[in-house]
């Protein structure tokens, strides 16, 4: 019986189509998980997927590279599911053309501030240049972030680790700060979900509304396009690089 079972999960550890359903099953577990502790942020789906397939992973000794070439369609519909975030932006329009560029100087100041910030706060807790260097992109999108830390000289890894982890705690805590600040415009808020918390954050921005939601992936993509611009120029003008 048990080589039986063992031939079964050979059979499908190498059939691309059980790494495809075992992400969406993760997904929805997780998404049933979220809605039975009332949609608290910190039960945030997208991280208690990414456990649930980790432990898979470890469970079954499959690698990240087998894993991958088997769930790399979710990961090519990444780029349409961002590209379709103008949709909700497009019905936006006439509110943006009213705070365009208040909005941009916000975005501006929230990644200048938000890298260097959290490179100096490194140092100063003692970690080496190159830690601090992998936290200065930890605002932005995972593959934008980890390109960025590997040309200033940072580790790919760990600022893999550390966008997931500030895009958690923005979605955890943002709203309530929001409403601890007496924050009630969305197109505000949503601006500060996008610039510190990227795509976990515009998750939760949309649940909150359509337009917090528009207004977050606005300022996500136009971080992550600006951060990798002038964040390099900064670290060289601060003698980092």
């Amino acid at each position: 019986m048990k080589g039986e079972i063992f031939q079964l999960w050979v059979y499908l550890s190498a059939t691309p189509l059980f790494c495809l359903t075992a992400t969406l099953v993760a997904y929805l577990a997780a998404v049933k998980i979220h809605e039975y502790f009332g949609f608290r942020p910190i039960f945030n789906p997208v991280v208690i997927a990414v456990t649930l397939l980790v432990v898979l992973l470890s469970v079954t000794g499959m690698d990240y590279s087998t894993y991958f070439d088997g769930a790399q369609f979710i990961h090519f519909l990444l780029g349409p599911a961002t590209v379709a975030l103008a949709v909700p932006l497009y019905r936006q329009m006439r509110k943006l053309r009213m705070v365009f560029f208040p909005l941009m100087a916000a975005i501006l100041t929230g990644i200048i501030s938000g890298g260097i910030s959290a490179v100096y706060i490194a140092e100063l807790l003692g970690a080496t240049t190159e830690t601090a260097l992998s936290f200065a992109p930890k605002s932005v999108t995972a593959p934008v972030a980890m390109g960025i830390a590997e040309a200033i000289g940072g580790l790919p890894s760990l600022t893999a680790i550390l966008v997931v982890t500030t895009g958690v705690i923005g979605a955890i805590i943002g709203t309530r700060l929001f409403d601890l600040i007496g924050c009630n415009d969305d197109s505000v808020k949503g601006v500060a979900m996008g610039v510190t918390s990227h795509g976990i954050g515009t998750a939760r921005a949309f649940q909150v509304s359509s337009e917090m939601g528009a207004f977050s992936g606005l300022a996500m993509a136009l971080s992550a396009l600006f951060t990798s611009m002038l964040l390099p120029w900064l670290l060289t003008l601060m003698d980092y690089l």
